[in-house]
């Protein structure tokens, strides 16, 4: 299993790598397959991945990433709008092959995958993008394995005992310093090269303050899998998961991370 783990987020980390590197079409049309296949696998949890509503779901997808690529933000709030009449209509038309719980989970696998997702792409189009999109894993993957490490080490008050008996608050405090410290890191790195007043500290502040949607991303996630008795939401990704499994934690800090930077910076 390690190995096959091992292997998995190497070829991860390769295919992220390059999609990053080159940035513009190339990163938004994988990040919209990435989208894509994550609203997939949330709707297949309720039976929608090939019905109507699953199809509508899809295609507000692909026109969302479309109005991003070709800078057409005035139209997304129309988008959205267009979206909730769309699968309105689906439910009243169709009445009553789905339940208003289903449009719900429509909707919300739109915008909770599909909408979230984006901000990765959103933050490798601004300026110095190729940089400042690595401290989303930064932060992310950081707090991660500090607050594993820390948790190991000391970790005696349970956060969330029912829902992840092995995250402890201890953990979750040295999670968020150690995404802080290394957000300093990264400042040190990025005012070397771009030489911005106070780098260091914006930086710092970033890290540490999207490491808490990074854990309720984790925690959410899981809560919808115990909800609906299921282990992963794919297998994709072998060794990981699918999609949602593995980008759970940066549905949620690169949002947020992407209104940091661009009010802080």
């Amino acid at each position: 299993m390690f190995k096959q783990r091992a292997i998995s987020a190497v070829i991860l980390v390769i295919i992220a790598a390059i999609t990053l590197y080159f940035g513009g079409a190339l990163t938004c049309l994988v990040m919209c397959a990435v989208s894509l296949i994550g609203v997939m696998e949330l709707l297949r949890i309720y039976g929608l991945n090939k019905k109507g509503l699953g199809y509508a779901a899809y295609g507000a997808t692909v026109f969302y990433y479309a109005l991003l690529y070709f800078d057409l933000h005035q139209f997304i709030l129309p988008l959205i709008a267009v979206y909730m009449l769309v699968i309105l209509a689906i439910y009243v038309l169709t009445y009553p092959n789905y339940k208003d719980k289903e449009i719900m989970a429509a909707f919300f696998a739109f915008v909770y995958v599909g909408v979230m997702l984006s901000y990765v792409y959103l933050i490798r189009d601004m300026q110095h993008g190729l940089i400042l999109v690595l401290l989303i894993f930064v932060s992310s993957w950081g707090n991660d394995t500090c607050a594993y490490l820390v948790g190991r080490a000391i970790g005696k008050h349970k956060m969330s005992p029912i829902l992840s008996p092995k995250k402890s608050i201890e953990g979750l405090i040295g999670g968020i310093v150690g995404a802080g410290i290394l957000g300093v890191v990264f400042g040190l790195i990025y005012n070397h090269f771009m030489q911005v007043a106070h780098s260091v500290w914006i930086f710092a502040l970033i890290g540490a303050v999207c490491a808490l949607p990074a854990v309720i991303g984790d925690l959410a996630a899981s809560a919808i899998k115990r909800n609906n008795d299921i282990k992963d939401y794919g297998k994709l990704i072998p060794g990981h998961g699918g999609i949602l499994d593995r980008f759970d934690s940066i549905i949620f800090t690169a949002p947020i991370m992407y209104y940091l930077i661009l009010y802080l910076l």
